[in-house]
């Protein structure tokens, strides 16, 4: 089946706003359809240029999503433009109503004029329920093409994929439905290029796999897509393909699910039952912000000191100042102090540390911008690595400090599993 994706709205259009609904719903209805999107157009609030492009699409998809311009305002043109397209007539759909009369009485709100409007929809439309809105959605069937009408809200336009749409286009598919797995594994420490260059021969030695790779710095995501029309036989090719990857990069594989570095650290530490504490110095409190990004991290994460000057390292952290003034607050041993009275001062079971010149400026020959120490305090030792990175941008160096800093964390967590 031939799929589509199409996003209304002038805010879209012109990139006021992230279009996160289209990527949201290519990879659903990818992995869970097994259709891969062949086009994704978008189109302002404007009636006639939706309705061309629905025709357009109607002529050559067989299914096509399309969000946005169903709420109750002047601009949500997407209905009178569908029925334009389809050449049918608008009309009060009695079905639309009662389920929007419902959302409202239950929330004790009052159904106006504006919002009666929502329930206008084409004549031949098939509504899709929304539970958390008060926008219906609707099927509606224009050329060749059966098109599902979902709001541009994100969490209405995912609930209603998930309940109505992913559902309904399962019955079109029958019992010839057909599979398109995507397995994420994540790195960390190759450049894309060299990811790229280490697995060229992966397609080669697995045909039935097509490779991705995505980079969101400094971590590269490698995508495996896999289709078919039997599922042992697609997760089989899958886990064949896993094994060769692992045999090129395994030492630099953070995750075989795409999970983040946080949330890695984060299930090691509780498999462990072990807490963390943090003293950052250059990357300002970022490791931390990652960390406890990740849902439940309070069940791990102790405490979170952004030791900047040498006065909190040494009142805070009780770092030596002889230590400071010996080597520097960019240093190994000074990292070291960090870890281990960050670990003292809460108790955690493991302290981690860092301190390093971020840039642009502040280096020198000995130290240039962009070197990094950090420190680990664990319960058998303490450690402490330099890293000198070369991107030039603070706010690149900062985020790979942080990322370096916990891939250290997570190699001691798993050695000592």
């Amino acid at each position: 089946m031939i799929t589509e994706i199409l996003s209304t709205g002038d805010e879209v259009r012109s990139g006021a706003i992230a279009d996160s609904n289209a990527a949201y719903i290519a990879q659903r209805i990818e992995s869970e359809a097994g259709l891969p999107v062949s086009r994704h157009s978008c189109v302002g609030d404007d009636i006639k240029d939706i309705a061309g492009i629905l025709r357009e699409i109607g002529a050559r998809a067989d299914i096509a999503l399309v969000t946005g311009g169903l709420g109750p305002t002047s601009d949500d043109l997407t209905a009178e433009a569908a029925a334009l397209a389809a050449g049918v007539n608008l009309n009060l759909n009695e079905t639309a109503l009662g389920q929007m009369e419902a959302f409202f009485k239950m929330r004790n709100y009052t159904l106006n004029s504006s919002n009666r409007k929502q329930a206008i929809l084409p004549e031949g439309a098939e509504v899709l329920y929304n539970p958390v809105g008060t926008a219906p959605g609707f099927a509606l069937k224009i050329g060749k093409c059966l098109f599902f009408f979902m709001p541009g809200v994100p969490s209405e336009m995912k609930k209603m994929l998930a309940d109505r749409v992913l559902p309904k286009i399962a019955e079109l598919q029958g019992k010839q439905r057909h599979f398109c797995v995507v397995k994420t594994i994540s790195t960390f420490g190759l450049p894309e290029s060299t990811v790229g260059e280490r697995l060229a021969g992966l397609t080669e030695a697995i045909p039935e796999i097509r490779l991705g790779l995505r980079a969101l710095f400094p971590e590269i995501q490698v995508k495996l897509y896999v289709e078919g029309d039997n599922q042992a036989v697609i997760d089989s090719r899958i886990e064949k393909a896993v094994q060769w990857i692992l045999q090129q990069i395994g030492d630099k594989v953070i995750s075989l699910d795409g999970s983040s570095m946080e949330a890695v650290i984060g299930k090691l530490l509780k498999e462990k039952n072990a807490t963390l504490s943090v003293a950052e110095s250059c990357t300002g409190g970022l490791i931390s912000h990652r960390l406890t990004d990740v849902a439940g991290s309070s069940d791990y994460f102790l405490f979170s000191g952004v030791t900047y000057s040498n006065e909190a390292k040494i009142k805070v952290l009780g770092v030596s100042p002889d230590t400071l003034r010996q080597y520097g607050a960019v240093h190994e041993e000074t990292a070291k102090e960090m870890a281990l009275g960050v670990k003292r001062l809460t108790g955690s079971t493991y302290g981690l540390s860092t301190s390093g010149i971020a840039g642009p400026g502040g280096g020198t020959k000995e130290k240039p911008a962009g070197t990094v120490c950090i420190g680990l305090a664990t319960p058998r030792e303490v450690i402490a690595r330099r890293f000198h990175f070369s991107f030039g941008i603070r706010e690149m160096n900062k985020t790979i400090f942080a990322v370096t800093a916990m891939e250290l964390l997570r190699r001691e967590l798993k050695i000592e599993k």
